[in-house]
This record gives structure tokens, C-alpha cells and sequence, in this order.
């Protein structure tokens, strides 16, 4: 299917809604935000969640957040786990990396790239996972309106 505009919040409150999420704290904080990005977009989210679960052995709050620095936005996916080894962090987006199938960051990786949106890790080991989304200005909006810039 050919990109879309697809609401943040509306595609995060789908994917929570299942219930290996239903002893977590899931907060969205992006508002109206839309982004322009490939359908597979809600297999993203549901990929960041449940990786959160899987590997940050004690995650009880997972936030979404967004904010903008000049030319683009920052779309933030953090949670209150045990965060990502700094010697694995070059490896976490290649295929068969990983301790499950090695193919989901990979994966999340490649659908966000058909848009032109990258993904890094940032977080800090011990104090939890950050996955910083970063989107082309022309990539997202609010509410449907355009930007002026």
C-alpha cells in the first residue's frame, strides 16, 4: 500500500489496546501529530512496544513523545527498563541480530526508510530504551493542517 497520513496517537491506543500490554503504563504524547509514513506503521509501534516487554525485563511505563529541531521532528519511543547494552547498540537494526528472530528492529528499520524516517537507539543502559524516530519536515503535520517554514 502507498504511504499515508496516519495519526500517531490513533495508531499507538490500537496497538496498546492488546493485552500483553494491560500491566503497563503506555502514555502518548504527540497530540494531533499525523505522519506520513508506510501503512506497516502500526507494525513499528506494536514492534517498539512489545520489545520494550521482551527485553527491558522490568518495564512498568512506556511513553511517546515528539518534539521538533530545525528541518525536522523527533518522534520518541522510552521506557523505564533495563535499556540496551552499548555494545549491541551498532547491531540492533541489522537482520538476525537479536535474541528472538532478529528481524523486528530490522524490520521497523526498513518500513520507516520507505518515507525517508530513520531510527537510533539513545537511551542509557540501566535507566531504560530510547528509539528516537527522525522525520523529514515534510513528513508530518498536525491535525491535517500544513506548516508554514
Amino acid at each position: 500500500m502507498a504511504p499515508a497520513w496516519l495519526r500517531v496517537e490513533d495508531i499507538v491506543q490500537k496497538e496498546r489496546a492488546q493485552s500483553i500490554f494491560s500491566d503497563i503504563s503506555i502514555e502518548v504524547n504527540t497530540g494531533d501529530l499525523e505522519i506520513f509514513v508506510d501503512p506497516m506503521f502500526s507494525k513499528v509501534c506494536y514492534n517498539l512496544l512489545e520489545n520494550a516487554l521482551r527485553h527491558g525485563e522490568h518495564v512498568t511505563r512506556i511513553s511517546i513523545s515528539f518534539h521538533e529541531i530545525p528541518d525536522r521532528g523527533i518522534l520518541v519511543f522510552e521506557d523505564d527498563g533495563v535499556g540496551v547494552v552499548r555494545s549491541d547498540k551498532p547491531m540492533i537494526f541489522k537482520r538476525g541480530f537479536g535474541k528472538n528472530t532478529g528481524l523486528g528492529l530490522f524490520l521497523t528499520a526498513e518500513i520507516l526508510s520507505i518515507t525517508g524516517i530513520s531510527i537510533k537507539e539513545t537511551g542509557e543502559e540501566g535507566k531504560g530504551a530510547r528509539f528516537e524516530l527522525t522525520i523529514p519536515f515534510s513528513a508530518y503535520r498536525y491535525g491535517g493542517e500544513k506548516r508554514q517554514g
